[in-house]
């Protein structure tokens, strides 16, 4: 069980390498750790993740044109969360900026870039979750 701070909130600083991260702050970190809940171990694997955070890419297609979208589904906080993460990225993160400018480059749409990008940090939080460790119960 995670530690929690008062208004039943999961303290982010019992989560410092996730706070270490550009575009993550408390609020973020808190929005990803109820997703997480109690039970981080039902999440097995970055496409569990993605898909629960609702990041997981759907194959669309119209006519000859295929592409893909993101799932629909999934938790929206944690997927405003993933969205604040990528957009802050975007303002203040040099690589960021430069994968962003070479996909646009490539032909891709600012909406392919910004689902790439949230599939990214999706990968991102799983792996730094995956290496917590939940307190004792209380």
């Amino acid at each position: 069980m995670w530690s929690f701070e008062r208004g039943g909130r999961p303290a982010p600083c019992h989560v410092p390498q996730l706070l270490e991260v550009v575009g993550i702050g408390p609020d973020t970190a808190v929005a990803l750790l109820i997703m997480v809940g109690g039970n981080p171990e039902r999440l097995e694997s970055e496409a569990s993740f993605a898909a629960v955070c609702g990041v997981s890419p759907v194959e669309r297609s119209s006519g000859r044109r295929q592409y893909r979208r993101l799932n629909r589904g999934g938790d929206r906080q944690a997927n405003a969360a993933l969205h604040r993460i990528v957009f802050t990225r975007l303002r203040v993160d040099p690589r960021t900026q430069d994968y962003y400018e070479r996909r646009i480059k490539e032909g891709k749409t600012r909406r392919e870039i910004v689902r790439c990008l949230k599939c990214y940090a999706a990968r991102e939080v799983f792996h730094l979750l995956g290496q917590l460790k939940p307190g004792p119960r209380s």
